[in-house]
């Protein structure tokens, strides 16, 4: 616990899939000084994700599907390019991403590798994503994937030399982070 933190108050903003509160805070600056804060805090709870590769075809797996946040910030189509994900609910890290690879890829596959963890907008989402790799080929394909209609997903399975997806970085079409940062993962320790 962090002695230089009293909780005030939390108030729920909105709790239809996610949680979004207003947190009452006060911090202390320094030994004399305490400063009262209040930060909205969205909780969409932890995720995984993970890049699939084929060292031998030098081919990634990504997926494409329509953001609503992008589509309001400059993303005029709202279709994004990113590595496979989905939140943990209630699910062990690698239980979920062993899921969503078969829901969203059609590849079943049990040699997925942890690499690390990161929060990725730490200043307003309290979601700690778990990053993993994982490699293929294709007889680990076992569906065509797309995601799971009742959880509105529509979601195009791309197979891509990966020298054009580390590309898609430098060329803005591909602006995920978590995507960008397993990209660059590769480049330094699997395609190297």
């Amino acid at each position: 616990m962090n002695n230089k933190i009293k909780m005030v108050e939390k108030i729920a903003l909105s709790e239809h899939w996610f949680s979004l509160r207003n947190y009452i805070f006060d911090y202390q600056v320094n030994e004399h000084h305490w400063q009262r804060q209040q930060r909205e805090v969205f909780d969409k709870g932890d995720g995984a994700t993970v890049l699939l590769y084929n060292l031998e075809d030098y081919k990634v797996v990504l997926t494409k599907q329509f953001r609503l946040p992008s589509y309001l910030n400059q993303n005029p189509d709202g279709m994004l390019i990113e590595t496979c994900a989905g939140v943990l609910e209630g699910d062990s890290p690698i239980v979920c991403i062993t899921k969503e690879i078969l829901e969203e890829t059609g590849f079943k596959l049990d040699n997925v590798e942890p690499i690390f963890n990161a929060y990725m907008s730490p200043g307003a989402v309290t979601e700690l994503i778990h990053f993993f790799v994982a490699s293929y080929n294709q007889t680990n394909k076992v569906s065509e994937g797309g995601g799971l209609l009742h959880e509105e997903e529509h979601i195009e399975v791309l197979e891509i030399d990966f020298d054009k997806a580390y590309a898609m970085i430098g060329s803005g079409e591909i602006k995920d982070g978590k995507t960008i940062m397993l990209l660059q993962h590769a480049k330094l320790n699997i395609f190297v």
